[in-house]
């Protein structure tokens, strides 16, 4: 059975808000929740970005069991001892309710606010690596020093979970996923095309990449099909640019002016648009049968209450049942 996730975006939605969301999706049915990590929003439509740490020990105190995870970016904004130190707390607080973490190489828009020279995407893949081997060194328990992309001094943690968080790779390409699979715990990838997601699940296991496989699927609905393009359009089509481009882009305005012409059938072609419930339930289903393990659902608009009941109530059983 596919498990089904609810995707709290901080980026569009009130942080308080979203810890209720987080509830809701618990009581109604939803196996887990996961939040991004963002210090802005990618335009000013979303409007939103709380501090996810803050929000993950709010929400694991406000639900009961659900388990959640959040997408992370050690190495530039977050320092990996301070990202390590956070994880564990929540980990040792709440046992088994954080399993996993996805770790990627960061976007200009949240790590430019250092002050830091941006690298170039393998600088940023080589940093990436070494925070993976810190933050593991340390939840051993391990005193710590390294040397290289990032410094650490004689670190140590003090309070430990019994079992860490996985830390599973996000990788939108097949030749990241397969550069991943040595040292990940899982993979989490993006709805595309399902022959490109197809070339990313299979870099990432013919390469021995090991543990669960998710895809954030970003989608729209409404109970009428022309709102269901509006909400995406409003709120998605910042987004709809290349990866490589936003990567680099650095303030919300700059998002804006690059998909300012993007028309609403491209918005389409990113975000899964339709009013017609059952046809949401046939794309998760074939999302399934690719071999995810977890789909994490993201309603690209900012009204969580009305998406999360009417996928409760038409949507979950029928991929619960499968």
């Amino acid at each position: 059975m596919v498990l089904i996730g609810f995707h709290a975006s901080h980026e569009q939605v009130h942080p308080a808000v979203l810890r209720d969301s987080a509830v809701q999706a618990e009581q109604a049915g939803f196996d887990s929740v996961m939040c991004s990590d963002h210090l802005a929003p990618w335009t000013h439509n979303q409007g939103h970005s709380g501090f996810t740490w803050s929000w993950l020990g709010a929400a694991l105190q406000a639900t009961e069991r659900i388990p959640m995870g959040s997408f992370h970016a050690p190495g530039q904004r977050y320092h990996p001892v301070i990202s390590a130190h956070a994880m564990a707390t929540l980990a040792a607080m709440f046992p088994g309710r954080l399993p996993w973490v996805a770790v990627g190489s960061g976007e200009a828009m949240n790590e430019h606010v250092t002050g830091d020279r941006w690298p170039s995407k393998p600088e940023r893949m080589e940093r990436l690596r070494e925070c993976v081997d810190v933050m593991r060194a340390l939840w051993r328990g391990e005193e710590v020093s390294h040397r290289g992309h990032v410094t650490v001094d004689r670190a140590r943690l003090w309070s430990l979970p019994e079992v860490p968080p996985e830390l599973v790779a996000g990788a939108v390409s097949a030749e990241t996923a397969a550069w991943a699979a040595d040292w990940a715990d899982g993979l989490i990838t993006v709805n595309q095309p399902v022959e490109q997601l197809r070339r990313v699940v299979g870099a990432y296991r013919d390469a021995g990449g090991r543990g669960p496989l998710r895809l954030q699927v970003h989608l729209s609905w409404a109970p009428d099909a022309d709102e269901a393009l509006a909400i995406a359009v409003d709120q998605w089509r910042g987004n709809c640019v290349p990866t490589d481009l936003s990567w680099n882009l650095e303030h919300p305005e700059q998002f804006e002016a690059a998909t300012r012409y993007v028309p609403p059938e491209v918005v389409a072609e990113n975000v899964r648009v339709s009013a017609d419930l059952a046809q949401h339930t046939a794309w998760l289903a074939e999302y399934a049968e690719l071999g995810f393990d977890e789909l994490m659902l993201h309603f690209v608009g900012q009204d969580d209450d009305a998406f999360i009941g009417a996928f409760a109530e038409h949507v979950l059983p029928v991929l619960h049942a499968g």
